[in-house]
């Protein structure tokens, strides 16, 4: 059968894609000349159209030309039961990414990330963004070749995590590995010497990997040595903080303190700790990291590393309108700040 078949009103790209025998994206991307579409594809896409009379639509082309001054931030679910679970930390960036784009004449859109084959160019194809800015990840060696099709494809985007040379595209992160550093330190200036890591360790979440040398380079620091009975692998949900804290206290390895690597993982902890009848921070001391606004209403309040939200939404949005602009701009590693509460109080040495 031809492309010139019964048709009903004018053709459609979706027309195109049924004839084809490819998705949609595919064709929007074949017609406004992606090279992420094989030329046979490419071909045989481009003489349907031509067969159908189809027009097409160039707004549809918009993202590559950045005329749309909208930008599309998307959002990591995090492991839960209804699969609609942000993490709070980023929600705190939200306002002052809204700042950022209404001062630049910008609309910012929100959105899931999808894990389709081809989900960052469903995305685009279907709001018409001029860039996108990725909050969360899960596992980075799944991840990282989504960032690597990204910058195949030439598409402006910057995400927020950690900051190391080779990482494919533009990253804003905190200094993961001096905030890891500055929360064992401080727990071993309160006479803590049993510290232990909830969090992983591994490259697979980098930034609790880097919290995690931090706090393995302020223990050699002052002569302690690194127990590996005492790090328990967490990713940051409160499910896995109650896992890791239990798991921790069923080793039956005796420790005085606790760095978490998220304060969704030290309040969890807290709850384990006070079922089990140990009281934080006389028994054990408790440091997490990001000062989502929950670590100050715990009890006790939660010593926390704090990250500059809405300096790190300013900046993303900032960074990427110049990656859009085509002006120089590089990763950026921000400063963190311990807050000192107190889960972290004076106790037993």
């Amino acid at each position: 059968m031809t492309a010139q078949r019964k048709l009903h009103g004018k053709p459609t790209s979706f027309d195109i894609a049924q004839l084809a025998g490819v998705s949609q994206p595919t064709v929007s991307r074949a017609l406004r000349g992606s090279p992420s579409v094989n030329a046979a594809t490419r071909q045989r896409i481009e003489a349907i159209a031509r067969q159908l009379n189809y027009t097409v639509d160039r707004s549809a082309s918009n993202l590559r030309s950045g005329t749309t001054r909208t930008l599309a931030l998307l959002l990591f679910r995090d492991p839960a039961p209804d699969e609609t679970v942000v993490n709070p930390f980023f929600l705190g960036m939200l306002g002052s990414m809204m700042g950022a784009c209404a001062e630049h004449g910008y609309d910012l859109l929100v959105s899931f990330q999808q894990f389709s084959s081809d989900w960052h160019m469903d995305y685009e194809d279907s709001h018409r963004a001029d860039g996108l800015i990725l909050l969360g990840y899960g596992d980075y060696a799944d991840y990282e070749a989504r960032l690597v099709q990204l910058v195949e494809q030439g598409t402006h985007f910057i995400r927020w995590g950690s900051v190391r040379p080779g990482q494919p595209g533009l990253t804003i992160g905190c200094d993961n590995v001096a905030g890891g550093a500055a929360a064992a330190r401080h727990l071993i200036e309160r006479g803590r010497r049993r510290i232990a890591f909830l969090g992983s360790a591994t490259d697979h979440y980098p930034e609790f990997n880097d919290r995690y040398r931090g706090y393995a380079a302020a223990l050699g620091e002052h002569g302690l040595t690194v127990d590996p009975r005492l790090q328990v692998e967490a990713i940051s949900t409160e499910d896995d903080g109650t896992r890791a804290a239990r798991e921790l206290l069923q080793r039956g390895i005796a420790f005085d303190a606790i760095v978490a690597a998220s304060d969704l993982i030290a309040l969890a902890a807290m709850r384990v700790l006070a079922g089990a009848g140990l009281n934080v921070p006389y028994d054990v001391a408790i440091v997490g990291f990001d000062d989502i606004p929950a670590a100050s209403l715990a009890n006790p309040p939660l010593t926390t590393v704090a990250q500059d939200t809405a300096l790190a939404g300013r900046r993303l949005v900032e960074m990427l309108l110049a990656r859009i602009g085509d002006r120089p701009v590089a990763s950026t590693v921000l400063p963190t700040q311990l807050v000192i509460r107190r889960s972290s109080g004076e106790g037993p040495n």
